[in-house]
C-alpha cells in the first residue's frame, strides 16, 4: 500500500519527536546527541512553516510512518534558492516506499515554490547506502564528502553531500526565493 502524505500539524509532534529522539539516541542520521523535547521540535516545525516550506507526514495503514521537511540551506541571501531536505522513516515502514514518497513530494513542493536547489547531507556514509541510492534514483548528484566531521558512538562519521538542481542549465531564477528572515519573499 502506498503511503498517504499530508502536511504536518502540531498534533503530529509527539510522533515526530519520538522518531527523531530514537534516531538521536541510536542512529547516525543526525549528529545531535541529546534528543530535543516536544517544545523544541514544535518550534522547529513552526520555523519551517514560517518560511513557507513543506513539512510532510507519511502514514501507512493509518499509522505514522515518517516525516520529511525542507529548510533553508544557509542563512545568507545568495543561498535563498536552495533548501536542505531531511527524511526520517520509522523502522516498521522502511523499504516500503515511504522515504521515496516523502522525498518526491519535497522535490515537487520545492519546485512549486520556484526554488532551484535541494541539498541532502547524508550522515554516516558507510551505513547509509539505501539513502544515498534513493537520492541518486531521484536525480541527486554527488557533491562531495565531509570526512570524519562527526564523532558519535565512539567513531568518526562522514557526511555525503548530494545536490539536485531543478534547472541544471542555470537559467535565472523565476521567483525571489526564500525570505531568510521568515517567509517566502
Amino acid at each position: 500500500m502506498s503511503p498517504v502524505l499530508r502536511d504536518a500539524v502540531e498534533g503530529d509532534m509527539p510522533a515526530i519527536t519520538s522518531l527523531y529522539g530514537t534516531e538521536v539516541e541510536g542512529g547516525t542520521a543526525t549528529f545531535e546527541t541529546t534528543p530535543p523535547g516536544l517544545e523544541e521540535m514544535t518550534r522547529r516545525l513552526a520555523a519551517v512553516q514560517r518560511h513557507g516550506l513543506p513539512w510532510l507526514i507519511a502514514e501507512t495503514d493509518g499509522r505514522f510512518a515518517g516525516y520529511a521537511y525542507a529548510s533553508p540551506f544557509r542563512p545568507r541571501p545568495a543561498y535563498r534558492y536552495g533548501v536542505e531536505v531531511s527524511v526520517y522513516v520509522e523502522a516498521h515502514a522502511r523499504r516500503r516506499g515511504v522515504g521515496r514518497a516523502l522525498l518526491e513530494a519535497l522535490i515537487d513542493g520545492t519546485r512549486d515554490r520556484g526554488l532551484r536547489h535541494l541539498i541532502g547531507a547524508i550522515s554516516d556514509s558507510a551505513t547509509s547506502e539505501a539513502s544515498i541510492a534513493l537520492h541518486r534514483a531521484l536525480g541527486f548528484r554527488d557533491a562531495g564528502v565531509y570526512r570524519q566531521v562527526g564523532w558519535k558512538f565512539e567513531r568518526w562519521l562522514d557526511v555525503t553531500l548530494m545536490q539536485l538542481d531543478l534547472d541544471p542549465k542555470g537559467a535565472p531564477p523565476v521567483s525571489p526565493g526564500l525570505d531568510l528572515t521568515g517567509g517566502l519573499a
